[in-house]
Order: C-alpha cells, then structure tokens, then sequence
C-alpha cells in the first residue's frame, strides 16, 4: 500500500513526498471564529436551540504494515485493546466523531471471519487469531459507540498479498483456496477484477461484515486495478509490449487476458479499458444495493484518487488518471448515486496549481449531481515528512476552505497516527479551534427520514450542574444536549448507551437557564427536543 501510494503520488507531480498516504443555523459546520467560552459554546440569542453542528470530523486507521494499529505484529490482545483505546479517547478528545478503521487490507480479516484468514498484522501470521481470543471490530464497534463515535469498516477490494508479507498464506486464503482469481502483478498478488469469483468473494465479505457487525458505514479505498508499474522485459513470466519510443518508460500491462478472451468469447463489445472499467463498476452497484439490502442505515463510502477523468479536469490540473490507469470511473459512481459518501483523496496543498485543493473540491462538487455527502481526504500525515512536509495550518485551512463550500460536509484525515502524535501540535490546534464546538455527523435523508420520537429524561438539580437520567429509543445513537446560560448555548453530543449525564454550571454565569434534549438515529436524523429544565 505505501508503495503504491507512492508511485501514484509521483506520478501526480508531487515524487519526493516520503512520508505515509495514502454551525449554525442551516449551515453544514461549525463557524469558530469569534467563538468565546468554554468548549462548546454557540452564540446564538432565543430562548430555543440553534440548528446542529453538522460536520463529518473522521480520521483513517490503517492496519496494513501496521500504520496505526496495532502499533507492531503479535501484541497480546490486552496491549491491542489499550492501544485501540487510546485512539478512540483521543479522536473523542480532540472532536472527532468518526473512525474509519481498516478491516481488509489483503484479503485477510482482523476480524473473525469464516471466509477469509486472520491478519498477519494482528499476530504475525496469517490465519492466527489474536491471544487471548477476542473480535478485533467487536472490540473497535463497542468502544467506538460508547464514547459516541461512528465506526466505519474500510476494505480494501481486491489487494491479495504483498511479497513483503512475513508468513505463508494461510490454507484458507483466496491465493490458496481459488488461485485462478488472482494474478501477479510485480510484487502483488491481486484479486482480477474480470474473475467473477474474486468480485464475488469481496462482495460477500463486505455483506458478511454488514450482518454481524453493528458497523455505521462500509468504506473502499483507491485500489481497483493496480497502481501501474514500469515494464521491465518479463515480470513473473508476464511479458511486456515497449512501445519503442525513446525516453518513455512502457508499464506493464494488468495480465487479465483469460478473462477478458472469455468476454469476447460470450460476445463482448466494449473495448478492454472500457470492460476493465465495468467490472468495477459492476462491484460498486452491487455493494451498495447489498449492503442497503441487509441495513438501510449503513452508509456507502469510497475514497478514490484525488485527479477527476483527464478530458474533464478544470484548466491547468494535471497529473495521473485513476479513469486510465485504474479504470475507476469516479464520476460516473457520483452520477448513478452508488454511494452515499464521497472522499477524494485530495493530498496536495492549496498553492500547487497543477493538484489545488480548492479547484479539485470545487470540480467534484460540480460532479455530485446526485447531492451525496462529500467528504475530501485530507494528508494530515503529511505534517513533519522528511521532504515537502505541511505545515500544520495548511491542513486548518483545508478544513476552512472546505467549510467555505455548503456542498462539502465534511473531511477524513490521513492518518491517525499524525494525530497520535500531535505533529508540530497539529492535534492542539484542531481541538481548541476547528473543532472547539462539537458536531453531529451530517444526515443522510436519502436512506431514511423519520424523525426520532421523544427522549425520555429526567433532570434532578445535583450538585455543580443539572443531573439528567436519559433513556433512548433502540434505533437511536445519540443525544443532543443544549445548555442556554443566558445568551449562549452550550452543545453536548452524548451517546445513547449514557444513563447519566450532568450539565455543569458555569463558572462565571453560574446554572443554565434551560436544557433541551433531543434524539439523534443512526442516519443522523434529529428529533424534536424537549426541554428538560429551567425557563421557558
């Protein structure tokens, strides 16, 4: 994966970059500036509640080559929990509201699964279960909601193996169980998406996951055919054309060619870009049917390469084609409404004309005919590389120039581990000012709009603030808490499984004049509040 990240970040224009890939009123997020008070505050006069902060605030975890977590291979599970812990409490610190953890990273599961092997990543060998036994995602789903966070299951849909992988496959792994599905390509192993059996693999891993798991969203990378690389004359027995022109360097083609004769063969017309570029397509159609088919309320993300199809790219972007190279047509998943998310990977600074942040965000809003949630990918990892590293403020005003545009709600940071480690106080900074009011991940009506009825709670005066005993619905994940100390209002989410929650007094204003509480379900759509206690 950091490979390929980076050949596809040189090919963008951007070689030398070492480091890991990769609120108020009706407004989708949160305004901060000229806020005042503690943490949460919203300025807004009326004796009822604003609108919501509304905003996607998520970070990937990534498990592959062990990024993020584990921090190394064969932790006892006790050490696996404390560190998946800390990651949860600092997202829920800093304001995040969302994780997106990698579950598949090759084929394999960190999670227990009867279809694919145990992550090598987990353990050190593929096929092994964590010691003592646990569920991994059982573990992240639990702790995830309990402090309010949505978990997000990220898949990677058809990398089978890296060389550098440090034990055999297991007996159970699709290399081994249905090799004819998969094929070499330099150093990887990977799932041929021309084989229906592979497409069909990933598919019933991802509905599997679906089924078991109390996961809010189902979330694809970048990978659909590979990341190219330069031909040499043989690579694992598969030759290369060269083109013959000097200077350029011939990459070597993706070997598919029994499924794509076996396409002619039945009568296929498309050409073999425009077939590679169906099979995918074929695969986004039929998770996202699926997986509404078995949970109405998880949502569907993909995270694609930043670059848009070249023949439509505003003037003076310039850099590599996930619609050529990749065959993944973007645009056209956006158009049919196959997803309900959208997060570009838009790794490149504000002033780097041929990759501008602002002029790609404005080019896939102008592609999002279908209104879905947009959600750019940010390179927070970035922050400290060896080479061309971001200074911490450029990711600040990513999030400003996002929040500049209504039609984008939201951003996913690559990766934690930047936050972990508080990069040139990165971490600092987004907590006390980009995310100093907390913010409901925005709804997703498309799926379902039926407001949540009426929370039940009680509020009892206790000492230093407003006791409240809270009792939610089953299809709710979250309460909405607002404290009004005169003509400020102070914003709480709280998760559903909370019974106790205390409104604290003001040190200078002293108690609320008034709590409300409303219902908040998986969708994100929010209840009528009621109000709980003080004046009307």
């Amino acid at each position: 994966m950091v490979d390929l990240k980076k050949r596809a970040l040189a090919l963008a224009g951007v070689a030398g970059i070492l480091s890991l890939s990769g609120f108020l009123a009706s407004c989708t997020t949160p305004q901060q500036k000229g806020a005042t008070g503690p943490k949460g505050t919203i300025h807004a006069s009326g004796k009822l509640p604003p609108a919501a902060p509304r905003e996607f605030r998520a970070a990937w975890v990534s498990t592959v080559a062990n990024i993020d977590w584990p921090s190394r291979q064969n932790l006892k599970a006790p050490q696996q929990q404390a560190e998946a812990i800390a990651i949860l409490d600092r997202a829920k610190a800093m304001g995040l509201n969302a994780i997106v953890l990698q579950v598949r990273p090759s084929a394999d599961a960190i999670y227990a699964s009867s279809i694919e092997p145990w992550s090598e990543y987990l353990t050190g060998a593929q096929g092994q279960a964590p010691q003592p036994w646990y569920d991994p995602l059982k573990f992240w789903v639990t702790e995830a909601h309990a402090r309010g966070l949505e978990l997000h299951a990220w898949f990677n849909p058809y990398r089978a193996r890296h060389d550098g992988a440090r034990s055999p496959a297991a007996s159970n792994h699709i290399t081994r169980t249905n090799p004819s599905a998969v094929k070499r390509y330099g150093k990887f192993m990977w799932m041929d998406p021309g084989e229906d059996a592979a497409s069909k693999q990933t598919l019933d891993v991802v509905l599997d996951v679906v089924r078991r798991y109390d996961i809010d969203g189902v979330h694809i990378d970048d990978y659909f055919y590979p990341y190219p690389i330069e031909a040499t004359t043989t690579v694992a027995g598969n030759e290369a054309a060269l083109d013959g022109k000097p200077g350029v360097k011939a990459e070597l083609d993706f070997p598919d060619t029994p499924a794509w004769e076996r396409y002619l063969a039945r009568g296929g017309k498309l050409d073999r870009a425009s077939w590679r570029r169906q099979n995918v397509n074929e695969l986004i159609k039929d998770m996202y049917e699926g997986i509404h088919r078995e949970k109405s309320w998880v949502r569907f993300g993909i995270s694609p390469f930043g670059l848009g199809r070249p023949d439509r790219r505003p003037p003076g972007i310039a850099g590599f084609s996930q619609y050529d190279k990749l065959y993944a047509d973007a645009e056209l998943w956006l158009q049919k409404g196959w997803l309900d998310y959208f997060t570009p990977q838009l790794y490149w600074a504000r002033s780097q004309s041929a990759q501008a942040y602002d002029v790609l965000l404005d080019y896939w809003i102008g592609q999002n005919t279908q209104g879905r949630h947009l959600w750019p990918g940010l390179f927070t990892s970035r922050i400290g590389a060896p080479t061309k590293d971001y200074p911490p403020q450029e990711i600040v005003d990513q999030i400003e120039s996002t929040r500049a545009r209504p039609q984008a709600g939201g951003h996913v940071h690559f990766s934690m581990i930047a936050l972990m480690q508080n990069r040139k106080g990165i971490t600092d900074q987004l907590s006390s000012g980009s995310y100093a009011t907390p913010a409901l991940v925005p709804a997703t009506p498309w799926l379902g709009n039926v407001k949540p009825g009426l929370p039940r709670v009680k509020a009892v005066r206790g000492a230093k603030g407003v006791d409240l005993k809270l009792t939610a619905g089953k299809a709710n994940a979250l309460y909405t808490v607002w404290a009004r100390h005169g003509d400020e209002w102070r914003f709480n989410v709280v998760p559903a499984s909370k019974v106790d929650w205390k409104v604290m007094d003001d040190a200078q204003l002293g108690a609320p004049d008034a709590v409300f509480v409303g219902a908040v379900d998986r969708l994100g759509i929010e209840g009528d509040r009621i109000q709980v206690w003080g004046k009307p």
